[in-house]
């Protein structure tokens, strides 16, 4: 009796432990959420505050007074609406054909059979590590030489062909689905194409509609090859339209402009994220159990 009774009591003794740990566990992590958040809320409420307001030297979150204008004013200027359509000019073809491109060859590596499979899907795998900033002088002499510079063509044709990560996550989804599917499709007469496109496609459409909505936010957000291959300002993309944003007012001291911008430049990419969110999370979490 006397032992059940210390039983009893170190197991009170482990719960308020473990209670007093997961409450510093959950402040830290509250703490951190609203270290992360902080930057975002001042961001949109700096697009409302006056200029007298920001350069105050106070830091000020509430606006005094709301100023609306600025959204008006960032549609109102041509270059932030032909950076969204040269945005979108760039995302439709990629994401069409490079998805399909990637789903194709994902395929291929999971489910077909051909000399020297590992080795190719390594050395494509390897080219992940190597960073943009290593092969963008030599991308840029090519583009050059091909005269596709200034052009939307070196953001387009290169991700035609496919993106490495969209392969690596899509083969990890097949790889769960059992080969005996291959099997009865080449009983019935299936060719590679026929099994792919009506059989395994069908049951890869999540994956496949995760990774396109990872791969247009990364297209949407991307700042550096656009800035590279891009000089005339009737080709920028919309971040290269907040950079020339963030040139041209910072010097007016016109920061609620700048950051009007950054705000419907991040509205699509916020939508997504929240729409698919939790098929997003369990895509990555099975590709990488996988």
């Amino acid at each position: 009796m006397i032992k059940k009774d210390k039983d009893i009591v170190s197991s009170a003794v482990v719960s308020k432990k473990e209670r007093i740990t997961n409450y510093f566990v959950f402040a830290l992590l509250v703490l951190g959420a609203i270290v992360m958040v902080f930057p975002l809320i001042y961001m949109v409420m700096t697009s409302f505050m006056t200029k007298n307001q920001i350069l105050s030297g106070q830091l000020s979150i509430f606006p005094n007074p709301w100023v609306f204008g600025k959204y008006g004013e960032v549609l109102r200027k041509g270059n932030f609406i032909s950076g969204i359509l040269n945005t979108i000019k760039v995302e439709i073809p990629v994401l069409l054909i490079g998805g399909f491109t990637s789903s194709l060859a994902a395929f291929s590596f999971a489910k077909l059979k051909f000399r020297g499979k590992g080795a190719i899907f390594m050395g494509l795998l390897a080219t992940i590590m190597i960073p943009f900033a290593v092969i963008m002088i030599p991308q840029y002499v090519m583009f050059t030489r091909l005269k596709w510079t200034d052009s939307l063509l070196p953001l387009i044709i290169p991700a035609c062909f496919g993106n490495v990560s969209m392969i690596f996550f899509l083969r990890q989804n097949l790889s769960s689905i059992p080969n005996d599917l291959m099997d009865a499709a080449k009983l019935d007469g299936c060719g590679y194409f026929r099994t792919f496109a009506q059989i395994f496609f069908p049951l890869m459409k999540g994956a496949v509609g995760t990774q396109l909505t990872l791969w247009f936010m990364a297209i949407w957000n991307d700042y550096l090859a656009p800035t590279i291959f891009l000089r005339s300002e009737k080709n920028w993309t919309l971040q290269v339209v907040i950079r020339s944003f963030n040139t041209y007012y910072a010097i007016q001291s016109d920061y609620a402009l700048i950051m009007a911008a950054s705000v419907i430049a991040m509205i699509p990419t916020i939508t997504l994220f929240f729409c698919f969110q939790r098929v997003i999370i369990e895509s990555v979490a099975i590709s990488g159990i996988k």
